[in-house]
């Protein structure tokens, strides 16, 4: 699990500042292998699932029993296989027979997953998680090639229905800049995220690796409760 930076205080982004931070972001992707388990930790549900000013990006039912909240940096590929690989079947199981909410949030590591963060957000309404999906699935064309990541990001985001003009448009968009990182830095205040993925389950920290059968040792026992 990659580590957080320092908190960010980016300005407008452009194809310039991506390309000056693509090379440093291989290196914070690249952290969680050998990391200790993190400690157990509680938040409060109700600070942890309070409006931060940016729309929730949620698939499953607003009155699920459980929610998984998730914080996730676009550059991650700790992220990516868990996106990949074991979200399609904890949605299968849980989210899509009603019985879990996941609330996907964004905690960018490094300007590149900020600016993918953006996009995700920019694509409209009903886009944002798809979007989200496509670049994880599509994580080692655009996160981790040599040079300028700009020309694979943008066509990607052409796909979404993007074209240059609005693609630019939006990674210029401060308002948005700033709630991401707030969103980030409260996350890690707040809540002691302190790599990514990072899932919290009614407000409990899952402990051990992202997987199914770790997912259901945590949502069974609540779905069983009173």
């Amino acid at each position: 699990m990659p580590k957080q930076n320092q908190p960010m205080g980016y300005s407008f982004l452009s194809r310039r500042h991506l390309l000056a931070g693509s090379g440093a972001m291989i290196g914070a992707a690249s952290l969680g292998v050998g990391l200790p388990a993190q400690e157990a930790q509680a938040v409060e549900v109700s600070k942890l699932m309070a409006d931060n000013g940016l729309p929730v990006l949620s698939a499953g039912p607003d009155d699920a029993k459980v929610t998984i909240v998730e914080y996730a940096s676009m550059t991650c590929p700790h992220c990516s296989r868990f996106h990949n690989d074991v979200y399609p079947k904890l949605k299968e199981k849980y989210v899509d027979t009603g019985k879990v909410r996941f609330v996907f949030r964004e905690f960018p590591l490094d300007k590149l997953a900020l600016a993918a963060s953006m996009l995700a957000r920019c694509a409209g309404d009903g886009k944002a998680m798809p979007m989200v999906s496509v670049l994880f699935s599509k994580i080692d064309d655009w996160a981790f090639v040599r040079g300028n990541p700009v020309p694979a990001l943008l066509e990607i985001a052409k796909q979404a229905g993007f074209t240059e003009e609005s693609f630019n448009k939006c990674l210029q968009d401060q308002a948005l800049i700033d709630k991401l990182v707030q969103q980030k830095n409260v996350a890690a205040k707040d809540f002691n995220v302190t790599s990514t993925p990072t899932f919290f389950i009614n407000g409990e920290k899952l402990q051990g690796a992202p997987t199914v059968e770790n997912f259901a040792k945590a949502i069974d026992p609540l779905l069983a409760g009173g």
